[in-house]
């Protein structure tokens, strides 16, 4: 789950070993950096490039290696050439967000989020 001091989102994770690494990082307390419709944040993980891709569907979830971050993607960002948002480079898919992704789209830069598994 991830959530915000007023908020809460559900994430199912998929099978990949990148989403069992972050699993087994949780709980983690983050500030997010906004970028478009993405924000992301460190995570404390290494992983490599795992079926990367970097035009992903709305409320998808990835890590990128580049950074050691997750990413949640809600809407286009600064480099999509689409309506669907597009990762500065490839990502590992890892999960998507369950529900109405419009809370999303009101956070903001240095929102502290909460990650945690239910």
């Amino acid at each position: 789950m991830l959530r915000t001091r007023y908020e809460q989102w559900e994430i199912e994770l998929n099978d990949s070993l990148t989403a069992l690494k972050i699993f087994e990082s949780l709980p983690l307390e983050r500030e997010i950096n906004m970028w478009g419709g993405e924000f992301y944040f460190p995570v404390p993980v290494n992983a490599e490039l795992e079926n990367g891709k970097k035009i992903l569907e709305r409320g998808e979830v990835a890590f990128w290696p580049e950074g050691n971050a997750l990413c949640v993607f809600f809407g286009r960002t600064p480099v999509s050439s689409t309506s669907r948002p597009e990762a500065f480079s490839p990502v590992t898919p890892v999960g998507r967000v369950l529900g109405d992704l419009k809370g999303l789209a009101k956070l903001s830069d240095r929102t502290q989020v909460i990650l945690e598994p239910l």
